[in-house]
């Protein structure tokens, strides 16, 4: 039988009006908008360094530096830290700023524990609850880009939206305290995966398993969906951790 799409409409998309504000009110609410906007870039900038490998395992920077280094106060790359520390990115030391943690095989052996029944179980959810149009064209474009990565033996690339792909898997589930615990236990996995970009061969099989998940929760197989999905990240997590014990380090 053809695979039918199941339609669900977005209820994120409702919004209530805000209270008129006050010319004060105005001032504060644009004074914490300015902080919480410096905040999230430094936080995005500090952890996108982290992840790529800029910024390596076992380092050591200051608040002050690191202020330097993103041209803003000390305030939100304070306020920064702490959530990458949350995320287990940096350990953060009263007057010695920020030392960036690293992953070991062993580290990873158990995110992956956790990730891959986290995920199995929001792929069937999804399967079971159908998926939004918007969804469904994000994962196959993330698809896509991934079968041009393939193509070009770009790794590098295909890592990017192999992650882009099953984030927007699990934040289909819509719960959003899933989608957080999940981004933030992918970030480990994605700074091992960086770093091991040399030991890897085209991940064709990848691509196919992928394909296959798609399918599985297109068509509402719940069970089929979860069964694949944590196949896939069990594969995955073989791979990976016997790379990072070969190579006898921390990422």
């Amino acid at each position: 039988m053809p695979e039918e799409l199941t339609v669900k409409p977005d209820p994120q998309k409702a919004s209530a009006l805000p209270a008129p504000a006050t010319p004060d009110s105005r001032s504060l609410a644009s004074g914490d908008a300015d902080r919480l906007n410096n905040t999230h870039r430094a936080y995005r900038e500090i952890r996108e360094r982290i992840l790529s490998g800029a910024m390596e395992a076992g380092s050591q920077f200051l608040e002050q530096e690191l202020a330097e280094i993103l041209g803003m106060s000390r305030t939100p790359v304070r306020e920064a830290l702490i959530r990458l520390q949350d995320e287990r990115l940096v350990e953060v030391k009263p007057r010695h700023g920020a030392r960036i943690l690293g992953v070991s095989a062993e580290d990873l052996a158990d995110i992956y524990e956790i990730t891959s029944d986290l995920e199995a179980s929001a792929v069937r959810r999804v399967a079971r609850a159908g998926v939004a149009l918007e969804t469904l064209t994000s994962l196959q474009a993330a698809l896509a880009k991934m079968d041009e990565a393939t193509a070009a033996s770009n790794l590098r690339d295909w890592v990017h939206w192999d992650n882009e792909f099953h984030q927007a898997l699990v934040d289909a589930a819509r719960n959003r305290r899933l989608s957080e615990i999940f981004g933030g236990l992918m970030a480990q996995v994605y700074r091992a995966r960086q770093s091991t970009l040399s030991h890897r061969s085209i991940p064709v099989a990848s691509n196919k398993e992928h394909l296959a998940i798609l399918a599985a929760v297109r068509s509402g197989d719940a069970d089929l969906a979860h069964k694949l999905m944590y196949d896939h990240r069990m594969r995955s997590r073989t791979e990976l951790v016997g790379h990072l014990r070969k190579s006898a380090r921390a990422v």
